[in-house]
């Protein structure tokens, strides 16, 4: 069937699909204060004019586009599922503040916000966008806050119910739990493992703890308790360069990053039991072993941002797996939920039927 053929099916989907009670997802553990940065240069433009200020002794550079929004990539994927009509339960970290603009930001909204854990200090991030060639590449700036610290001890009895019940249990953002993600992901991914229910798992970009990158693939990436690894190129290739110490010099062997990246996803599915779901800016891809391999294009839209696409896809996988679309289906749908989010100049992530419309006239890369 062809791409098109493809589209079509979706479509239908979408029209079809108007309750989903039945699906249960809990998220974790991050929320940030976000503030987004839209700068219309260059990197080096941008370098220069911030070397003039410095050069004058301080002073202001005027007519920068900012927006403050709810960050995270834990809430992110909640709110982009909520708006997919999914039922979807947050288990982060934040603070008295923090969940103030959370009940603000989901007032219309199911979500259940009684496992938010208010443990101190937010977690925070400045995200300075900036244009490359034919797309948005952004520099986020962090202070993880009580999230560095958020570990199983921050769980009750509640949180591990929660947990045994969902459908899909959803880990994210390694990094940000800096002294205990680890552990963090061992104790979560073991409960859920008790039950039915599917892990979810999408560490975001490990490269600022790198000292302890080797425990985290030995300890939970290689184990049997993912069933979906999430990666995005630059995780992917960081992972398979440790799994295989030559792979690195392997990149000239390939033209494009895009190449090396599937690559590396070839790598983690050989020494990984989790699907691996790889998401780029060119084409999305799903890996099982060395028994199947999918790779389906991304669209080709004018992007209006870059900051947050990676949760956009996650929310629309998880609404296509759990409806048990084919491969082709799934990467089309969430390579469809990220256009839209991207396409949205206020960053809202969009509702099935904008999807649905999306797909009525559509281009691949």
């Amino acid at each position: 069937m062809s791409l098109d053929g493809y589209v079509q099916e979706l479509q239908v989907f979408l029209k079809k699909t108007q309750h989903l009670d039945d699906c249960r997802v809990v998220v974790m553990p991050d929320f940030f204060l976000d503030r987004l940065v839209d700068l219309e240069g260059s990197f080096g433009e941008f370098a220069g004019s911030i070397e003039q200020v410095v050069g004058r002794r301080g002073g202001s550079i005027d007519g920068v586009a900012q927006i403050d929004q709810r960050g995270g990539n834990a809430l992110n994927v909640a709110f982009a599922l909520s708006r997919l009509d999914v039922l979807v339960t947050p288990i982060i970290c934040t603070s008295e503040y923090g969940l103030e603009l959370i009940k603000y930001y989901f007032k219309n909204t199911k979500i259940d916000l009684s496992h938010v854990k208010t443990l101190g200090k937010a977690s925070i991030t400045t995200a300075l966008e900036f244009r490359g060639q034919n797309e948005k590449i952004n520099v986020m700036l962090r202070d993880v806050g009580a999230l560095a610290d958020f570990g199983p001890s921050a769980l009750d009895e509640q949180d591990y119910a929660l947990i045994a019940d969902g459908n899909y249990v959803c880990l994210f953002n390694w990094v940000g739990t800096k002294n205990y993600g680890t552990a963090l992901a061992q104790a979560v991914f073991g409960h859920t493992k008790k039950s039915r229910g599917k892990t979810y798992y999408d560490t975001a970009d490990p490269t600022p703890n790198k000292a302890n990158i080797t425990e985290l693939i030995e300890k939970v990436l290689k184990s049997n308790q993912i069933d979906i690894l999430s990666l995005n190129e630059n995780e992917a290739i960081t992972y398979a360069g440790i799994l295989e110490a030559d792979f690195k010099n392997k990149q000239t062997q390939h033209h494009t990053n895009a190449n090396y990246a599937l690559e590396a996803a070839r790598i983690l599915s050989h020494y990984c039991s989790a699907r691996i779901d790889l998401h780029t800016s060119t084409f999305s891809a799903s890996l099982r072993g060395h028994q199947e391999e999918v790779v389906v294009p991304t669209f080709r839209i004018d992007v209006l941002r870059a900051t947050g696409a990676g949760d956009a896809w996650n929310a629309g996988n998880i609404l296509a797996d759990f409806n048990g679309l084919s491969d082709k289906c799934r990467l089309l749908l969430a390579n469809a939920v990220s256009a839209c989010y991207l396409l949205d100049a206020n960053g809202v992530h969009p509702t099935k039927e904008q999807v649905a419309g999306f797909l009525k006239s559509v281009s691949y890369r």
